[in-house]
């Protein structure tokens, strides 16, 4: 039993060093086909990346930033989406965000980008609100937009803080917000930060792709689940009726420490769906 007990530590600084020092700094692809009923021709094969949460700090730089973007536009996509906490560090955000603006060009539908709760600390709402007065990138905030000639929309939405009773209403007022100016038939990918915005979605019906992160994937898990499944949907694709929603597991870390939940670029291919 002794000899057993002494063999735990060792595991534990074998996993994490695994976890720091590989795994951590260790991108994995994801692909996905993503069917949708009345998707317009102009918006067929169309291909959507996804990063989430890189977190600017001690274990993600703006250098890290800048290799991870140069990693996406190699592996080809017509439109990146950003669905938040990107802007968590003063002395590194300005900079980000211009890394971000000079990639603008390496997707022929550009860069999109929904705001999370940690642009709200560490002055990340103002560059956000100065990246959408400039332009480039395309930040959606409670609002949308048509994709130039795709045919579809791309919404919005702000990050819920209400608890209790509150946090469903706050939700809800968003999301309505963001889908506000969007034709009643216009197919729509959403991008939320928190993922419960994936049953808004599913409800409203038009909303066939929702995009969402925060969670990290719970940065441990074991056979493709989080360990610590501690929000509604933690991980991965959820799929109701003919909607789907993705929860990215992000590109950044809460702490430098990762294991069975390596970082991730997603890819989305839209096809449209055939009639049975």
């Amino acid at each position: 039993m002794l000899t057993g007990a002494a063999a735990y530590p060792a595991v534990g600084l074998l996993l994490s060093g695994y976890g720091a020092f590989f795994e951590r700094l260790h991108t994995v692809q994801n692909d996905y086909t993503i069917p949708i009923a009345r998707l317009p021709h102009e918006a067929e094969g169309m291909v959507v990346a996804q990063i989430s949460d890189m977190h600017l700090g001690p274990y993600f730089s703006v250098e890290d930033f800048e290799q991870l973007l140069g990693e996406v536009a190699a592996r080809g996509a017509d439109l990146l989406a950003v669905t938040g906490d990107l802007f968590d560090d003063e002395r590194q955000n300005e900079a980000a965000a211009e890394t971000l603006a000079a990639h603008v060009r390496d997707y022929s539908n550009g860069i999109w980008y929904c705001i999370g709760n940690h642009e709200y600390y560490h002055d990340g709402r103002r560059i956000v609100d100065a990246m959408a007065r400039a332009g480039r990138v395309r930040v959606v905030l409670n609002g949308a937009a048509e994709v130039p000639g795709r045919g579809i929309y791309i919404a919005g939405v702000d990050y819920p803080f209400a608890h209790g009773d509150g946090f469903a209403a706050q939700k809800a007022a968003f999301f309505d917000a963001a889908m506000a100016d969007v034709p009643p038939d216009a197919v729509t990918v959403l991008l939320a930060h928190h993922p419960e915005f994936i049953d808004d979605a599913a409800a409203r019906g038009n909303v066939p792709l929702t995009l969402t992160g925060h969670t990290h994937g719970s940065q441990f898990g074991f056979l493709g689940l989080p360990l610590f499944p501690v929000f509604k949907y933690t991980r991965g694709m959820v799929r109701i009726g003919d909607n789907y929603g993705y929860v990215h597991v992000g590109n950044g870390s809460w702490f430098p420490l990762r294991i069975g939940c390596p970082p991730e670029i997603a890819f989305f291919r839209l096809e449209r769906k055939k009639e049975q």
